[in-house]
C-alpha cells in the first residue's frame, strides 16, 4: 500500500499541473470502489479550478471551487491504485475507474484491486478535516507537532510492541511497515520493545530517525511496491537504502548480526537483535 512518502512524491507530481487548472470533466466508470464514487462529481466538478493539491496522512485533497461550489476532492490510492497523466484520446484500461479531464490532458486514476477511495467533503479547505475519513486521523510525523514531548506521553500507557504502535493511523499518520523498520533500525530501537518501557532520550532518537526516514524516502521517490508508480509512471528507489527490511537472514549491515523477521499484527517485521534493543 502506497505509505506516506509515495503519496507526498505523487502530490508533488501533481500540484505543478494542477493547481490553477480548471476541471473540464468527470468520467466515472466505476460506481464504487472501498466506497461509493458520489456521482453528483459529473455535475459539481466541470467548471471548478483547482487551488491547492494537499496531503493528509495518506490521502490527497483537491481544493476546488466555482461559483455556488467550493470542496475538497479526497482521495486514497488504497493498496495498489495509482494516478497517471495520459493524452486526452487514450482509450481507458480494464482498471481505469475514474477521470478528471483537463483542458489537454486527462488525470486517471487505475485502482486493480478497487480499495481506493475517491469521495467529496462540501465547505472551505479546513472542512476536509470533518470527512469521517480523516476526523480521526493522528498527528503528521513530518510536521513542527511531532516532538519527542508529544510522543513520549502519547505512548506512555501503551504497553504493545512499539512497532504495531507507530503504525497506528489514529496516533501518527503514515508511518507504513517499511518505514517502521527502518526507523527503528536507525534508532536502534527492537521493534519488539513496549512502547512504554522506551525513555525520552531513545524517543528523541526515534523521532529524528522517522523524520529522516520518511524525508530520505520522499527523496528517493518512495518505494515501488508491486503496482504503485509516480504520476509520470516512474518507480521509486528507497528499497535500495533499506536497512533491514527485506533483509531476513543477511548480515546486519551495521553489526553484522543475521536481521530476524517476525509477524506483527499480520505484518512481517525485519530488524536486527544485535543492534535493536
Amino acid at each position: 500500500m502506497p505509505e506516506l512518502p509515495e503519496v507526498e512524491v505523487c502530490r508533488r507530481g501533481l500540484a505543478p499541473v494542477l493547481e490553477g487548472g480548471q476541471i473540464e470533466g468527470v468520467v466515472i466508470r466505476a460506481p464504487k470502489l472501498r466506497q461509493v464514487i458520489p456521482p453528483e462529481l459529473a455535475n459539481l466538478l466541470p467548471g471548478c479550478r483547482i487551488s491547492t493539491v494537499r496531503r493528509r496522512g495518506k490521502y490527497l485533497l483537491l481544493d476546488c471551487r466555482r461559483p455556488g461550489v467550493e470542496g475538497c476532492l479526497i482521495i486514497h490510492l488504497g493498496m495498489s491504485g495509482n494516478l497517471r497523466f495520459v493524452p486526452s484520446d487514450l482509450a481507458p484500461g480494464k482498471h481505469d475507474h475514474f477521470d478528471l479531464v483537463l483542458a489537454d490532458q486527462v488525470l486517471r486514476f487505475n485502482d486493480p484491486r478497487r480499495f481506493g477511495v475517491v469521495v467529496w467533503q462540501a465547505g472551505p479547505p479546513e472542512a476536509a478535516e470533518l470527512h469521517p475519513l480523516l476526523a480521526t486521523q493522528g498527528i503528521e510525523p513530518l510536521s513542527d507537532n511531532f516532538t519527542v514531548d508529544w510522543i513520549f506521553a502519547a505512548n506512555s500507557r501503551r504497553s504493545g510492541p512499539i512497532k504495531p504502535v507507530l503504525m497506528d493511523s489514529h496516533s501518527v499518520v503514515g508511518i507504513g511497515n517499511i518505514y517502521a523498520s527502518e526507523s527503528l533500525f536507525r534508532a536502534g530501537i527492537s521493534p519488539l520493545r513496549a512502547a512504554n518501557r522506551i525513555s525520552r532520550a531513545r524517543y528523541a532518537l526515534l523521532v529524528d530517525a522517522i523524520r529522516q526516514t520518511l524525508s530520505d524516502a520522499i527523496a528517493a521517490g518512495g518505494s515501488s511496491i508491486r503496482d504503485y508508480v509516480h504520476s509520470d509512471g516512474g518507480a521509486g528507489w528507497f528499497q535500495i537504502q533499506v536497512g533491514v527490511y527485506g533483509r531476513a537472514g543477511e548480515p546486519c549491515l551495521r553489526c553484522g548480526a543475521v536481521v530476524k523477521q517476525v509477524r506483527q499484527a499480520g505484518r512481517s517485521t525485519f530488524y536486527c537483535p544485535g543492534c535493536q534493543h
